[in-house]
């Protein structure tokens, strides 16, 4: 059991899987930063001026009486809300990635088709094959 655990393990899709998690987090990041700095002012700017990581509705309120100009004062007062702008952040986000994602794996697959498509090489003969052809080859050669 421990050698089939070993050959497992260190079987190439294992270390596939490892480096696409990691892969996939780092690019994670890269997507987060994407949205929230980059894709999102435009939006928000668009919108006269909405910045969706600020929009929240408060359920309670929490030491300090709101109304909150931000979430963070909100949450410094420790009043209970429902971030629904941070939820939209999310969305875009998860919108990017699954489209990045689509991308990459239609490109994998237009090249896998491409690949599938090459006309492989015909087999070598067998030995039988070659056999028989020498033998013409011979009888070619004498007559």
């Amino acid at each position: 059991m421990l050698k089939e655990f070993r050959d497992f393990a260190v079987k190439g899709n294992v270390l596939d899987m490892a480096v696409g998690i990691i892969i996939g987090a780092a690019f994670g990041t890269v997507v987060k930063s994407l949205v929230s700095d980059v894709i999102m002012p435009p939006i928000g700017l668009l919108l006269g001026g909405v910045d969706f990581s600020n929009l929240f509705v408060t359920v309670s309120e929490g030491t300090a009486a709101g109304p909150y100009e931000t979430l963070a004062a909100a949450q410094e007062a420790g009043a209970v809300t429902i971030n629904y702008g941070i939820f939209i952040n999310e969305i875009v986000s998860f919108t990017i990635v699954a489209f990045a994602v689509f991308m990459l794996v239609k490109s994998f697959n237009s090249m896998k088709r491409k690949e599938e498509e090459a006309p492989a090489e015909p087999p070598a003969p067998s030995a039988e094959e070659t056999l028989l052809t020498e033998i013409r080859d011979l009888l070619k050669a004498q007559g």
